[in-house]
């Protein structure tokens, strides 16, 4: 049994004292325990060595004390094991020096055996749970098939993703047979996971807001609706589409156990839309967690009061930025865990 299981509990829409907390990017660079391990290894070693991995997922648990671990992974090892390049450049981020443009580009494109080709992931999170000891829930996760295919097709990342567009636009049955192939293997690495021993996961919809509501439907959701019809009797699974506050009426529907939502949408619109009944995530401006730790503590009470304490969970709105002090990311979790206090 899980000591801390008020994670496992909002998801299911349970009454609770609080809201649970924790931060996407939480393990990872804001962090100097973090930072001594990326002076050492490469990134992708840091992802593929088990030892790593699960000590980077569980420094957070130690030092800020948010109520669910996150396995350290990254979403690109899911084109790697699709026979796309990837590496990671300092100073640009992902780089895919040979960039999907064509229907043979996709046909090169496999669905792998991902117990083969991504079992280090598996032997990580059997080492974090060792790790962790039962004391918090373990959250996997993958990108949607349409923020992994704009990596893939763009070559990088980008402001406005405009060669991925391009592709669906112009070569619309190459892009569905693309997305379809990253939604097959998504499906797989996530049950996988599940199967040894994640608690929940979570799809992160990064560049979903890039899209048209009519293009979304069409490119990104019915994607993740399968990923969702696939996992949801096998586990909770949460979505977090950034800047897709158009189509959380949608997602509301769709079986995920909860939403995540960013800070252009406020907690008083995000229940609107998504009926009052769905757990939802989120939605604290990473950039505020720059605010006095007085200030965050008035903010993070506030968020909660705008969402209700049940069916939510504290979060922010996207990722934990580098440049965030350990003492204010360490204030918005006290803030949180001190609710009703």
């Amino acid at each position: 049994m899980i000591e801390n299981d008020l994670f496992l509990k909002a998801l299911k829409g349970e009454t609770v004292s609080r809201p649970p907390v924790w931060m996407m990017r939480q393990a990872g660079r804001y962090l100097p325990e973090f930072m001594a391990i990326k002076e050492k290894y490469d990134f992708f070693t840091r992802c593929r060595t088990p030892e790593l991995a699960s000590e980077i997922t569980v420094q957070p648990i130690d030092i800020i004390g948010p109520d669910a671990a996150i396995l350290f992974s990254d979403i690109l090892v899911i084109p790697q094991a699709m026979n796309i390049e990837v590496e990671m450049k300092e100073g640009v981020g992902p780089w895919l020096p040979n960039p999907i443009r064509s229907v043979k580009d996709v046909d090169q494109v496999i669905v792998p055996d991902v117990h083969e080709e991504l079992g280090y992931v598996m032997e990580a999170i059997k080492m974090t749970k060792e790790r962790l000891a039962n004391r918090v829930p373990l959250i996997g996760f993958a990108g949607s098939p349409w923020t992994i295919m704009c990596y893939a097709v763009q070559g990088q990342g980008s402001k406005n993703f405009d060669k991925a567009k391009e592709f669906c636009f112009t070569q619309p049955v190459a892009a569905h047979a693309l997305l379809q192939k990253i939604t097959d293997t998504t499906i797989a690495y996530l049950k996988a996971k599940v199967a040894n021993g994640v608690d929940a996961v979570q799809v992160f919809d990064s560049w979903g807001g890039m899209l048209s509501p009519t293009d979304y439907k069409e490119f990104s959701w019915q994607y993740i609706q399968q990923i969702i019809d696939a996992l949801k009797d096998e586990t909770q699974v949460i979505v977090f589409g950034k800047g897709c506050w158009f189509a959380l009426q949608e997602m509301a529907k769709s079986g995920a156990a909860a939403l995540g939502v960013d800070w252009t949408c406020s907690p008083k619109n995000a229940r609107y839309l998504t009926g009052g009944n769905i757990t939802l995530q989120g939605n604290f401006d990473p950039s505020r967690l720059l605010s006095p730790p007085s200030e965050i503590k008035k903010m993070v009470t506030q968020m909660i009061n705008e969402f209700g304490k049940d069916r939510y969970i504290a979060n922010l709105g996207h990722g934990i930025l580098p440049n965030i002090p350990v003492a204010n990311a360490r204030a918005f979790v006290d803030a949180v865990k001190a609710y009703g206090a």
